[in-house]
């Protein structure tokens, strides 16, 4: 990290947040979800309740699309995300207590599977949702 170039704080301007607009998009229709159907359900409820939204704003995704997992170039098996949309954010739903960093650690292992760089973690257990946007 090069500590000789500080932010000039007084310039305002767009976010360098790789993804921003995506991922805005993506809380945004979580929030939707769970305004409207509630909290406490089963993922994969909000799992599909969201590609009814990507659907509705034509926005490109994948819902449990297959990726090999290589162990010294053998294939050991493979990883089923819930859905990726805009083509390169990794959505994992969830209906747990609080996203911990386990969530998070599985989340970067997902991400250096997929080669993608950003994923959201979306978490429908309470009535305020909870989100954590992980960048690799």
């Amino acid at each position: 990290m090069d500590t000789d170039q500080r932010p000039d704080l007084r310039r305002g301007g767009g976010s360098k947040f790789l993804l921003k607009t995506e991922t805005e998009k993506i809380i945004g229709f979580a929030f939707e979800v769970l305004n409207e159907i509630g909290h406490g359900l089963n993922e994969k409820i909000y799992e599909n309740s969201l590609t009814v939204l990507f659907k509705q704003n034509n926005i490109a995704f994948d819902q449990q699309r297959r990726f090999s997992v290589v162990f010294r170039g053998v294939q050991v098996g493979e990883f089923i995300p819930d859905l990726i949309a805009f083509g390169s954010v990794i959505v994992d739903t969830k209906v747990i207590d609080r996203i911990t960093d386990h969530e998070r650690g599985q989340m970067l292992n997902y991400l250096r599977i997929t080669k993608l760089r950003v994923g959201l973690i979306l978490n429908f257990k309470n009535s305020r949702l909870e989100f954590d946007r992980i960048v690799l």
